[in-house]
């Protein structure tokens, strides 16, 4: 694509992501870099076509950015929300941008609310709108503008545009207004973007932005003591903010943001996958029975009922099938990277998927959430488990089928948890033969020489999903095995105080790929639960650090350059951040 069909992109390139804040609404999710640059949205839904797509070398981009050349960016969230604040110091004064998507979000229709305010001194920023659907497929046409509200199409999109009277239609097609605040004063501006007929008259910025508060102060519930209680709660901020209507959490806002330059590695991610949403409640059931506890209950119950031994590993959050991978190579992608939308897991069976499924629903039970449809889920989960559990699937990582260790260890886990949940004795001792059963195959087939779990039959390596037996109750912490597994996952593993998945070849780990920041949190609940407390905080506090100013984490770190990688934010991180922020803060319960 060249910078011509770029159009107002071509002016805002792609930062580091440590620079990105997340605002979202639930139904879909925006990136705002330190220029005030939304170089990312997707609408009308998480898995919808791009609109600002400069973040993957796309065109589309809405800008708030200070007219002075030289500035200092900053920001921060408003507690317990998903508002960002953008702030700049200039020569004249400090100016802020306050950004939000209307908050809880409808799955039809995105509104982008942005407040320009004069902090201190003047205030003079230059605004630039360019809508581009399809991943910049289609301009914006039939611009109109009357009484100072701007509305257009951008191929199957309507656009409104309030707050811009005073724009021009540049060259490329873009609008751009430039706005003089005196001290104190503010501006608003609100974009509503719909796969629908809007409403006749526009949102009201105002009303917008105290349901949007009022909705925020709800949704995020007063949280229980925790080691880290102001990142715990921008924790729970994003995962609602990546949880939809349906009740379908998105594993990450982006897709194609690469793990590993020019590896080949870069992903859609924008979908529900049911391991992360299990992830993610359980997470939230070591703080209490909160919303995002029933949200990731319902969904899962739900897809389970459905498809019983056919669970597919993700689904969109409408409850629809993943499409399958193609490339956008018109894009240039982000540096490093290839653009790629859709994803493979449709074609995977991932046995670990029922087995945490059980766990997710023994947390809820353990609130006394489930309810009877929930429980039928658990029963049919059990019955896949019995179908299935022999059978090879792609496991945690993804990777080709094999009999991994960890996929049947979390079903033993799921299975004594469930079956501890109040199950009646008969069944409870059914499920517990069950899992018994299980353990010795694994026992039989993926114990190393040295006493500890292997990956596979085939695969004598560790791996640092291994730690999760232990934790999950699949086999005592104290164990023999579980405590050669953690020795040898410390020591072949680990560099520096971040974890690694597991060794690829001969290089050094930090070469291989970036530290797996849901790895480093699950040794710290692992060292906890041995009561290695002084261990445990030094895991946690090393992988809390892992992350940019805006404290939003993706899936890997690079160590060497203290950079993100992969999508962002990556939910089961920060999922994986909260428990431990939860459990640490107090002795190991074994619940």
């Amino acid at each position: 694509m060249t910078s011509h069909d770029l159009g107002a992109a071509e002016e805002f390139p792609p930062h580091v992501l440590r620079e990105y804040a997340l605002v979202a609404d639930g139904e879909r999710g925006a990136l705002v870099g330190p220029r005030g640059d939304f170089a990312w949205l997707c609408a009308p839904r998480w898995d919808a076509d791009g609109v600002f797509s400069c973040l993957i070398g796309g065109p589309g981009v809405y800008a708030v950015t200070p007219e002075e050349p030289r500035f200092v960016w900053g920001g921060y969230y408003e507690s317990g929300t998903l508002i960002w604040r953008s702030r700049w110091i200039t020569s004249s004064g400090f100016t802020e941008c306050r950004e939000a998507l209307a908050y809880p979000g409808d799955p039809h229709t995105a509104v982008v609310l942005r407040r320009v305010v004069a902090l201190d001194g003047p205030a003079r920023v230059r605004v630039v709108l360019d809508v581009r659907a399809g991943f910049g497929r289609y301009r914006m046409s039939q611009l109109k503008q009357a009484d100072g509200v701007w509305t257009a199409r951008s191929g199957p999109l309507r656009m409104r545009w309030s707050g811009g009277g005073g724009a021009t239609v540049r060259a490329d097609g873009a609008l751009e207004l430039h706005l003089t605040l005196d001290p104190g004063a503010f501006h608003d501006l609100v974009l509503e973007i719909s796969d629908q007929t809007l409403p006749r008259v526009p949102v009201q910025a105002p009303e917008a932005w105290l349901a949007t508060e009022t909705s925020w102060a709800a949704a995020v519930p007063k949280l229980g003591p925790s080691l880290a209680a102001g990142d715990s709660r921008h924790s729970y901020a994003v995962l609602a903010g990546l949880t939809s209507s349906s009740g379908g959490m998105a594993a990450a806002a982006t897709m194609s943001l690469p793990e590993r330059s020019k590896a080949g590695r870069n992903y859609d991610y924008r979908y529900v996958w049911i391991r992360d949403q299990c992830y993610a409640g359980q997470a939230v059931a070591a703080d209490g029975p909160h919303r995002l506890l029933d949200d990731a209950v319902s969904f899962v119950a739900e897809r389970v009922l459905a498809d019983g031994p056919d669970l597919k590993p993700a689904y969109t959050v409408a409850c629809g099938p993943v499409p399958g991978e193609e490339s956008l190579s018109r894009l240039s992608g982000y540096p490093g990277g290839a653009d790629k939308i859709g994803n493979w897991v449709n074609r995977q069976f991932q046995l670990d998927s029922l087995g945490e499924a059980l766990q997710l629903f023994a947390a809820a039970a353990g609130h006394d959430h489930l309810d009877t449809l929930h429980w039928q889920a658990a029963e049919v989960a059990v019955k896949a488990i019995e179908t299935r559990w022999r059978d090879p699937d792609a496991g945690v990582w993804e990777l080709g089928n094999r009999r991994w260790a960890h996929s049947r260890l979390m079903c033993v886990a799921g299975l004594r948890a469930i079956a501890a949940a109040g199950t009646p004795p008969g069944q409870a001792a059914a499920w517990q033969t069950l899992a018994d059963a299980i353990l010795a195959d694994v026992a039989t087939d993926s114990l190393h020489a040295s006493g500890r779990w292997q990956r596979a039959p085939d695969d004598d390596r560790v791996d640092a999903a291994l730690l999760l037996p232990a934790i999950r109750g699949a086999v005592p912490a104290t164990d023999p095995r579980s405590l050669a597994t953690l020795g040898a996952i410390a020591a072949d593993l680990s560099s520096e105080g971040y974890l690694y998945r597991y060794r690829h070849d001969q290089r050094p780990l930090q070469e291989a790929e970036g530290a797996f920041v849901l790895c480093g949190f699950l040794m710290a609940l692992a060292t906890h639960q041995l009561g290695r407390t002084s261990e445990a905080v030094g895991w946690f506090e090393r992988n809390r650090a892992a992350c940019g100013p805006p404290a939003l984490f993706t899936e890997e770190f690079d160590t060497h350059q203290h950079q993100l990688r992969g999508n962002l934010p990556q939910a089961f991180v920060h999922a994986g951040m909260f428990e431990s922020s939860a459990r640490l803060a107090r002795p190991w319960d074994g619940h």
